[in-house]
């Protein structure tokens, strides 16, 4: 089992250049690069080229940008905008070799029919596929566990997917957003295992599903959620990797190097008892 580390858990604490610097001295194998803030803000002194040969030089690989925001139900004229913006997503992609693109449903206070979602949902995606396609790069979707959320249910984010039919459409399952709607371990064991491109672990505190913020992550293994079923479930479907996201305030208190290494100790805590890994640094 191969562990990544999702910048979120860092977002407020440290920058690209240190969570590179401390995933390889704490031996992850990814990570996944939030590209709306962190990467712009490396590559006003560095290039891609850059980060292309520190990866290629590093035993860390890149997971997944992180993230196309807001992809379905939007106007003519905020589509096009967003659809530029992952042709630049795109071409980062190509540059860095990185295979994932996570891309995030609208959330919005508006009241849209599921049909009207799907619609939309299955147009947009499709048309993100066919430009992904060239670039060997598969398209992600993280179903949010908010009542707001057009898609927050993983039942539902299935199917989407299989409404899409695209072999690089799939999804992020997020421990999480996975609770935080009350979604189930029957729709996880339905799951199709091969649209699984991307896995968040996390743990919650033990507020009641329907009013979980991002805020309400912590450490996996120190909250609520039953792991351990969710881990059983992934390991017979042949998941092989897992990426630890947290954005909780508390830890961006807490110097970035004492994160990263709680996040990987935590984690490996709670995957060792289904999972193969190496001993924490």
């Amino acid at each position: 089992m191969k562990i990544g580390l999702n910048q979120g858990t860092t977002l407020e604490n440290s920058s690209l250049e240190k969570d590179l610097e401390l995933c390889e001295k704490y031996g992850y194998d990814y990570i996944e690069i939030r590209s709306i803030d962190q990467l712009k803000d490396y590559l006003k002194t560095h290039s891609l080229e850059d980060l292309a040969a520190y990866f290629q030089t590093h035993h860390i690989k890149p997971l997944s940008l992180n993230a196309l925001v807001f992809f379905n139900n939007r106007t003519e004229e905020e589509y096009a905008a967003l659809r530029d913006e992952f042709k630049e997503m795109l071409e980062i992609a190509k540059v860095i070799d990185c295979k994932n693109i996570v891309v995030v449903p609208l959330v919005s206070e508006q009241k849209i029919l599921r049909k009207d979602i799907i619609k939309s949902s299955v147009e947009t995606l499709r048309d993100l596929s066919d430009l992904a396609e060239p670039y060997g790069v598969k398209l992600a979707i993280e179903f949010i566990g908010h009542p707001h959320a057009t898609i927050n249910t993983l039942e539902f984010a299935n199917q989407v997917v299989k409404e899409v039919d695209r072999h690089n459409v799939g999804i992020v399952f997020d421990t999480f957003q996975y609770y935080a709607m009350n979604s189930t371990l029957e729709s996880l064991e339905n799951t199709d295992p091969a649209k699984i491109f991307i896995f968040h672990i996390n743990d919650v505190e033990d507020y009641q599903p329907g009013i979980l913020m991002d805020v309400d992550r912590v450490y996996p293994g120190h909250g609520a959620i039953d792991l351990d079923s969710i881990l059983a479930i992934l390991k017979d479907k042949g998941v092989d990797h897992v990426s630890v996201e947290l954005f909780r305030p508390e830890y961006y208190q807490f110097d970035a190097e004492e994160v990263i290494k709680t996040a990987k100790e935590t984690t490996m805590q709670v995957i060792s008892k289904h999972f193969e890994v190496e001993k924490a640094l």
